[in-house]
């Protein structure tokens, strides 16, 4: 009986699993090296292309640091090896399509918030100290967008921004506070919106209903998640939340910030593709920086540093003030409070903070007249000028100083 097998082609009839010839083995490998490789180039093409084009969003500012480099002699000196100082401008210009629905654009700007972020050179903590756009400042000559030279004044904070855009602002922080500014970002009306909208709205609480035209704004009290649109009218609004001082609006913007930093810290955003570009391309497309952070690379390596600072780490707070005497409705420093703040910064030494005492008092309404908060100092938050009169010992270390503030982990609910 002959076998099967003996029989050209019987296994394969018979369902056998005969390996193919060595020919078409080799044309199958062919095709698959092939296939792979052509995946390959198309994610590295799709990639690069990812790239370039979130890397040519950002807009440089040649001109401020031409003129920084002008004054190079006058500026702070560091005096903390691998700190970094960050100034964070929220401009209020009208120029464009989206930034002209809230009001006529006269071709001016000023800077309607302003935040110098500090990050220690160990990257454990961050703290954003915001400043008062009614601040009195010394505002040194600076060039204007017309070719001319300001002269130096004394002038509210926010008209800096103004008369000389980034240049004009850093110089006069840093004059203020000696405080070296390594980088900074300025961020549009719109372009805050996109970052808000890109990570799916941020949460905050409110004790009472919002109603206030002015702001757009409209909302229900409790917790609710706000979009873009809702989140600047938020973040701005002045006369129909709190007591109507820039004051109140200030720790508004910082527990707000507090939220969106919990947000983009989340597995939600960070881990999410789907989140993630939509929050690179927006952030990308909507801010304005020195030559050392405008591309991919420099703020890639800034958000490196920062991503895992805890949010209990992460502190808000405002320039210690008080209303000036000569004019209570603009602001000045509050001293020994600010220069004992200025120097733990430019030392690079912590600070801690903690929130202010309940308020009370109802919301004034729209139609108030917005009046100044009374001005908190460091020793009044420390308890019986704990802060100030502390003296350190040979066996004791100097205390941390204390302001008001709050932390990015803090509820935003009070």
């Amino acid at each position: 009986m002959r076998d099967s097998a003996g029989i050209p082609g019987a296994a394969d009839a018979a369902g056998g699993s005969a390996k193919p010839p060595a020919g078409r083995r080799r044309r199958l490998l062919r095709w698959i090296a092939l296939g792979l490789t052509l995946l390959v180039l198309a994610g590295a093409a799709a990639g690069w292309w990812l790239y370039s084009k979130l890397d040519g969003n950002i807009t440089e500012d040649t001109s401020a640091a031409a003129e920084l480099r002008r004054f190079e002699r006058e500026r702070p000196t560091h005096l903390a090896g691998g700190a970094q100082n960050i100034l964070l401008i929220g401009s209020d210009t009208r120029s464009g399509r989206e930034n002209a629905r809230y009001g006529q654009d006269h071709g001016t700007q000023r800077s309607d918030t302003t935040i110098l972020l500090h990050l220690p050179a160990d990257r454990r903590s961050a703290t954003m100290v915001s400043i008062p756009r009614d601040l009195v400042a010394e505002i040194p000559s600076c060039l204007g967008t017309d070719g001319q030279r300001t002269p130096a004044r004394t002038a509210q904070f926010n008209w800096a921004f103004q008369w000389g855009g980034a240049a004009c602002t850093i110089r006069t922080v840093e004059k203020l506070t000696g405080i070296r500014v390594d980088h900074h970002m300025v961020v549009d009306f719109g372009g805050f919106k996109k970052m808000v909208d890109a990570i799916g709205g941020v949460e905050v609480c409110l004790r009472r209903p919002v109603n206030d035209p002015e702001a757009r704004l409209k909302l229900p009290a409790g917790r609710q998640t706000l979009q873009g649109e809702q989140a600047l009218g938020f973040v701005r609004a002045r006369y129909s939340l709190g007591n109507g001082s820039d004051t109140e609006r200030m720790e508004r913007q910082q527990r707000f910030l507090g939220s969106l930093v919990t947000k983009v810290q989340s597995n939600g955003v960070l881990l999410n593709p789907a989140r993630l570009y939509p929050l690179l391309d927006a952030a990308t497309s909507s801010v304005t920086t020195d030559p050392g952070l405008a591309s991919l690379r420099g703020l890639y390596e800034l958000v490196r540093g920062v991503r895992d600072i805890p949010t209990d780490q992460t502190r808000f707070l405002t320039v210690p003030r008080r209303p000036s005497p000569a004019d209570p409705n603009r602001d000045e420093l509050l001293e020994p409070d600010a220069d004992r703040l200025f120097r733990q910064l430019r030392e690079d030494k912590p600070v801690t903070v903690t929130p202010p005492p309940p308020d009370p008092s109802p919301s004034v309404s729209a139609s108030r007249s917005p009046s100044k908060a009374p001005s908190r100092s460091a020793s009044a938050i420390a308890g019986a000028e704990g802060a100030r009169a502390a003296v350190p010992t040979e066996s004791s270390p100097a205390p941390v100083p204390t302001f008001t503030g709050t932390t990015a982990d803090a509820a935003d609910c009070r």
